[in-house]
């Protein structure tokens, strides 16, 4: 018999898991496109009335996006620099109607390689808490995908929240999409940057990911390390397709593979020329 259950505590949705076998329903907003006109064949819980998963939060060694969070209450939340390019993510997901409902848990708990949070997440160095009746673990976002739609979440557990540590938050961030048109469009290709700038121009830190050219969303480590030290000029003057072969992009309907890593690198370069005229140095 499939079911659909609505918990008033997070006590009770995660007695609930260890039960049976069920689908998280949050926002809602991949849940129903992805039945459509088809017989309802799971049973649903629904963590809407779960008070203490709602909310963006500061502690004292990170903040805390609650998995209730919306797109909008992100964007509408006053927080750090570095937490930009999450805030320009937020903006192009979907309509405004989408923003008003979809959550940034269920975003990263789909999994899509094109899905916006992800770079954005990646370069803030976020982790996921997932809870369970045998208790609570953290995995890196990183970590956290797998591959296109799957997770390392177990079938009883349930994301909880994202971490975002305040290592470096004031460092700025910037958030770039390629698509066939401004809005409401799946990305061919996405990049996160963040980069703190020193006071002789040079670049001192650097976290740079890439989207929508992978199975799973890409930290591009290597690179980082390759333009630490050179001015922005420098920096984009340097880059080239060869430092992009971590990713593997594939050719479909949106853009041909070969197209995505030009695209790729021309965004990268785009988002660090827009730090020329940041002054953050410390």
């Amino acid at each position: 018999m499939r079911m659909y259950v609505r918990p008033k505590n997070f006590d009770e949705a995660i007695a609930l898991m260890s039960q049976d076998t069920w689908r998280i329903l949050a926002g809602g907003t991949d849940i129903y496109p992805s039945i459509g006109e088809r017989h309802i064949n799971a049973s649903f819980i629904d963590l809407a009335d779960i008070c203490n998963l709602k909310g963006i939060t500061e502690h004292d060694s990170f903040w805390k996006i609650g998995a209730l969070t919306t797109w909008t209450e992100l964007i509408k939340t006053k927080l750090p620099p570095g937490f930009n390019a999450l805030k320009q993510a937020a903006i192009e997901i979907g309509s405004i109607q989408i923003q008003n409902r979809a959550t940034i848990v269920g975003n990263i708990c789909n999994a899509s390689p094109a899905a916006d949070g992800v770079p954005a997440l990646m370069i803030l160095n976020a982790s996921v808490e997932l809870a369970s009746v045998n208790g609570i673990r953290d995995v890196a976002l990183k970590d956290f995908i797998i591959g296109n739609r799957e997770t390392v979440r177990k079938q009883d557990e349930i994301v909880s929240s994202i971490k975002v540590p305040k290592t470096d938050l004031e460092s700025f961030s910037v958030f770039r999409k390629l698509g066939i048109r401004k809005y409401l469009v799946i990305s061919m290709t996405m990049i996160a940057l963040r980069m703190s700038i020193g006071r002789n121009g040079t670049i001192k830190r650097t976290a740079l990911a890439v989207g929508a050219c992978s199975a799973v969303a890409k930290r591009l480590f290597e690179l980082e390390k390759l333009i630490t030290g050179k001015t922005i000029r420098e920096a984009i003057k340097f880059i080239d397709e060869v430092h992009l072969d971590i990713l593997t992009p594939i050719t479909d309907l949106r853009a041909p593979a070969a197209y995505r890593k030009t695209a790729s690198k021309i965004l990268i370069q785009r988002s660090i020329a827009s730090f020329e005229n940041i002054d953050e140095a410390e």
